[in-house]
């Protein structure tokens, strides 16, 4: 077993991988607001459903590759070499971006990009689950989810001077860059599974690794509350997709914010996004476990009070707020998911439970920015002025929140079913299936 204290190199090595993939993900949502961009690519200003697909062309990319190839990569490949083989693949990717010429070739780019980060939250939640218990797992999942939001608020300011100051090009080659020079050695350095047979064994031939990855995979949809699970995380990633795609265009077109200062106001959500992670890591900890699928009630209240004001409000500073308070309450919806499922599932299926869950996620959320698009596009279609349209679009996002108020008080309901009032986060369930 590694060292307690080196166990968290490795997730401070995570939490960055996260971040710098987030950064990736979500550049072209500021991207589509650069007129030279658009023209590049033969898209019109106003195409919002173009626009949209970009953002759907790589959460179906990642969806696919989370719940296809997560379970080759922990069979196969291991946590450290797939991690290592990700990061060239989508900074590579990345970088080269600007060297197509048509909007296929851009889209076809977006779903290699997400093709190759799909894996990545399977192989983290399967770190930490080999390294900490399921009564100490909220924060080293609290940290990890960082990224996320770090990915977000550091990705917004950072691209926006990047096309400022070098050109749409320049940014996707920075952004290249970071991948390589910045994952690959963190990696190398810090990411060492234990040495244990589940870990580390590798099937010997094609007959072995197939049925080893069947294995997997069948122990991972086995999973108790699997299915609630991967609900709760659609709804999640759809709220977090839609708003993170169209949040730029929101605040320079709905609210009139300049490049520059849209980057930084953009950012603001993000950090209190962060600040909402480490909150709810640190509650998981000390609550016991039946209480955990509060946290999801708690935080889709929050978003949707949040998300409401800030659509109706007139003043652009207390928009901007509003939607400060909704990331805090977005931030605290994000280390139960993880959190959960590594709790539930065995050692050697955590990967694949994980990447079931957010593959099938991802997949969901992947059509919330196109649908957001549509809408806007229909709202402006029956005569709805830019404001009034996009307002439209973000309306769409409080229905995600219901969805996880009614399967977080469900699964609160069937937890404290399961478990006895005695029964404490520091109980591991004697059975990990149904």
């Amino acid at each position: 077993m590694q060292a307690r204290s080196a166990r968290w190199y490795g997730v401070i090595t995570l939490l960055v991988i996260v971040a710098i993939s987030f950064i990736d993900r979500m550049n072209i949502a500021l991207m589509v607001t650069d007129a030279h961009f658009l023209q590049h690519f033969g898209m019109a200003a106003g195409d919002r459903a173009s626009q949209a697909a970009l953002s759907t062309a790589f959460m179906v990319g990642y969806g696919l590759s989370a719940f296809v190839l997560t379970p080759f990569c922990a069979a196969l490949l291991g946590v450290r070499r797939s991690l290592l083989l990700g990061l060239i693949l989508w900074g590579g990717v990345t970088f080269v971006s600007p060297a197509f010429d048509s909007y296929a070739l851009l889209l076809l780019s977006r779903v290699l990009l997400g093709v190759s980060e799909g894996p990545l939250f399977g192989l983290a939640s399967s770190y930490i689950k080999a390294y900490f218990e399921g009564h100490e797992n909220g924060k080293p999942n609290s940290l990890v989810n960082m990224g996320t939001g770090l990915g977000l608020a550091i990705g917004m300011p950072l691209i926006s001077s990047l096309i400022a100051t070098l050109d749409w090009q320049g940014a996707f080659h920075v952004l290249g860059l970071i991948n390589l020079l910045i994952g690959l050695p963190l990696v190398l350095a810090y990411i060492h599974m234990p040495q244990l047979a589940v870990y580390q064994q590798r099937p010997a031939s094609v007959r072995e690794m197939a049925a080893r990855v069947r294995q997997i995979f069948s122990g991972a949809l086995q999973t108790r509350y699997l299915l609630m699970i991967t609900v709760l995380t659609a709804a999640y990633l759809a709220y977090l997709w839609g708003s993170v795609s169209w949040l730029p265009t929101y605040l320079k077109e709905a609210r009139g914010f300049a490049l520059r200062e849209m980057g930084w106001l953009g950012s603001l959500p993000q950090y209190a996004m962060i600040i909402g992670v480490l909150i709810s890591g640190f509650v998981i900890d000390r609550i016991p476990r039946r209480q955990v699928p509060l946290i999801f009630v708690v935080g889709s209240i929050g978003v949707a009070i949040a998300v409401l004001t800030a659509l109706n409000v007139s003043n652009n500073y207390m928009a901007v707020l509003s939607l400060i308070v909704a990331g805090i309450f977005c931030g605290i919806q994000t280390p139960p998911l993880p959190s959960t499922v590594q709790y539930y599932a065995q050692p050697q299926n955590v990967a694949s439970a994980m990447s079931i869950t957010n593959g099938t996620g991802a997949l969901v959320s992947a059509f919330m920015p196109l649908l957001m698009g549509k809408v806007m596009m229909l709202a402006s279609a029956g005569g709805a002025s830019p404001y009034a349209s996009l307002r439209a679009g973000f309306a769409v996002l409080i229905g995600t929140q219901l969805l996880i108020l009614v399967c977080g008080w469900m699964l609160w309901l069937r937890e404290r079913a399961q478990l006895p009032d005695s029964a404490t986060s520091l109980l591991q369930p004697r059975d990990c299936r149904r």
